[in-house]
């Protein structure tokens, strides 16, 4: 997809629905390809990558990294030029734990098995490689918003079944590292992190220690749980089951007022607990605006 064609696609769907904020897609793995990983998506099967066991003969070269994402940064200028004042424009990268999940393996659906005994077995060279990509993708991110993104967020997909330790190490460190590295060269920088499935106390350590802005809940995260315990200190975003938007009706009607009655006076952005589900109706998505617009 070309820069320009990714522009006009995103605008689309955002001024149908008359939505606060439009995102560029670019697939978490373009890090991985822009330190040199060759990155194919097939068919029925998804992400395939040339698996590594080691650091070594990853390009560690800014202008390279500039150089093959650039598209992405393009892509975000020109939606930034076509979007209203009131729009906001969204960034992302995926982030150290969860792209190191899919080096390791070669493809996603190994449950972090690679990643886990790598990090074992040898702790020195998998935190090397975790350094590596906490360098990209915090680059990454200071060039989308450098391009125009109002906020950008790190996608930690793979953050659960880790041990409190792992957590803290692969985790935490890394997404604090980012963190900072952003607010010294944007130090307005609005960041949004996303420890998907993480166990409640990982969502209330990432809170507390990575300096995000705002943290995005999975569906399974109680949200009345999560304004008593984090919405004094942090904005919330999330988190309506994916599978709630596909079935429309009563279902989505009672999803949407639980979290908007649950969230109620605490700074929140409504959203789903994941991505949304190539099969559902475009009309449930209008539905799910008008709801949540009514008690504006």
């Amino acid at each position: 997809m070309t820069p320009k064609l990714a522009a006009e696609v995103t605008l689309q769907p955002v001024r149908r629905f008359g939505f606060d904020a439009a995102i560029i897609f670019s697939d978490i793995l373009v890090v991985p390809a822009a330190l040199g990983i060759t990155v194919v998506f097939e068919d029925g099967v998804g992400p395939k990558l040339n698996p590594i066991t080691s650091g070594e003969g990853l390009r560690e070269e800014c202008g390279l990294w500039l150089k093959t994402l650039q598209p992405v940064y393009e892509a975000l200028s020109l939606t930034r030029d076509s979007l209203g004042d009131t729009t906001a424009l969204l960034g992302f990268a995926g982030a150290p734990w969860t792209l190191a999940s899919y080096m390791a393996a070669g493809r996603g659906g190994d449950e972090q098995k690679s990643a886990k005994l790598w990090s074992y077995r040898d702790p020195q060279g998998f935190g090397r490689l975790v350094d590596i990509l906490a360098d990209c993708v915090a680059e990454h991110l200071i060039w989308q918003l450098q391009a125009g993104a109002d906020a950008v967020q790190i996608f930690d997909s793979w953050a659960s079944g880790l041990p409190e330790r792992a957590f803290a190490q692969w985790v935490l460190a890394p997404t604090k590292k980012i963190v900072a590295r952003i607010r010294a060269a944007v130090p307005q920088a609005r960041i949004i992190g996303f420890p998907r499935a993480a166990t409640l106390e990982g969502y209330k350590l990432y809170a507390q220690e990575t300096g995000v802005n705002a943290i995005s809940l999975d569906a399974a995260v109680p949200m009345t749980w999560a304004a008593e315990t984090l919405g004094r200190n942090t904005v919330l975003q999330g988190n309506l089951d994916p599978i709630c938007l596909l079935a429309g009706g009563l279902a989505l009607e009672e999803g949407v007022d639980q979290i908007l009655a649950a969230t109620h006076g605490i700074p929140f952005i409504f959203n789903l607990g994941h991505g949304i589900l190539p099969e559902t109706p475009l009309e449930h998505v209008e539905e799910l605006v008008r709801l949540v617009r009514r008690t504006r």
